[in-house]
């Protein structure tokens, strides 16, 4: 395919027509990896230096080492990895969990809303930001085992090696609701059992706020009608927000993993107890904790734009 390039670019040249009409004819007739070459400008230099042929010429230096047939018969475990992962290149990795395979309309509805709210960031900088007002809910279990980098211990080589008894999380749990902006928690809630978020909650916040740009994500309990109503008459705004998208949600990317980190591996024996130690834990938390997790809303929307749309690597994401 090189030589297909270079012999097109050299063409052209020699009719004495322009580099740039040559990448828009390429791009009119469907060639963007002629046009999209970036050495397109450096081979149309040399080739008005005096290079008369595309074809590749010979160089010195050691020969591509290549395997044998012979080779292949004495394989064992070893050398069939170095001959995977040396020779051709391959190595394993991880899989990067996301909640949603995304569509082409997903991501190109990410991208125009993070290019909404960047624009609404640019126009008003911090005085934006301070008037967002984000909220989410999660579960809160009774008891959640400790994760496996939590239960690692210093050991020393000659030491036994220490065992841990896998443990189930509990059946009993509590529903979190908070509404929180960069000064820290507006309102902390607990659910009643059987009970969903409604627009009761969001009229408790509105005697308590005014001007909010309210953030929160596209669930249920958020879009229903009633919510929407009671949203209006408050007169707050609604800040964009794509579905499919907790990676730009500040609760899910930032509040939720430290608060769950906190209580894992503690055993609480009631629900009253569990509602004490989470809401200590958040009114506990500096102004700076949540200040940054607000600005790390704008970080969220420029990368989302750079990855057209795409998640946004390294987030955790709790089940809620």
């Amino acid at each position: 395919r090189l030589h297909t390039h270079l012999s097109l670019i050299h063409f052209w040249l020699l009719k004495g027509a322009n580099l740039l009409k040559f990448i828009r004819e390429c791009q009119l007739c469907m060639l963007p990896h002629v046009s999209a070459n970036k050495n397109v400008y450096k081979w149309a230099k040399l080739f008005k230096e005096g290079l008369s042929s595309a074809e590749d010429e010979g160089r010195p230096g050691r020969l591509t080492e290549v395997r044998s047939p012979e080779d292949f018969e004495l394989l064992s475990v070893g050398t069939a990895h170095k001959i995977v992962h040396d020779d051709l290149g391959y190595s394993k990795v991880n899989c990067r969990w996301v909640p949603k395979m995304l569509t082409a309309e997903h991501k190109r509805r990410r991208v125009e809303l993070s290019q909404q709210c960047l624009s609404r960031y640019e126009k008003d900088g911090d005085e934006f930001l301070k008037k967002v007002v984000t909220c989410d809910e999660t579960w809160v279990w009774h008891y959640e085992p400790e994760s496996k980098r939590q239960s690692m211990k210093w050991k020393h080589v000659g030491s036994p090696v220490k065992k841990k008894f896998k443990s189930q999380q509990s059946t009993r749990k509590v529903m979190l609701t908070v509404f929180w902006d960069m000064q820290g928690p507006v309102t902390i809630s607990f659910l009643e059992k059987g009970s969903t978020v409604n627009s009761a909650n969001y009229c408790e916040l509105g005697h308590q706020s005014k001007g909010v740009i309210l953030h929160h994500d596209n669930a249920r309990p958020h879009t229903a009608a009633q919510t929407v109503q009671t949203i209006n008459e408050l007169g707050w705004e609604l800040l964009p927000h794509p579905p499919y998208s907790p990676d730009l949600a500040p609760s899910d990317f930032y509040l939720f993993g430290p608060l769950k980190a906190f209580t894992r591996g503690t055993k609480f024996e009631s629900d009253d107890e569990v509602k004490s130690v989470v809401s200590d834990w958040l009114r506990h938390q500096s102004k700076d904790f949540y200040a940054e997790g607000i600005r790390k809303l704008v970080h969220r929307w420029e990368k989302c734009v750079t990855v057209l749309g795409d998640y946004v690597e390294f987030f955790f994401f709790f089940l809620k």
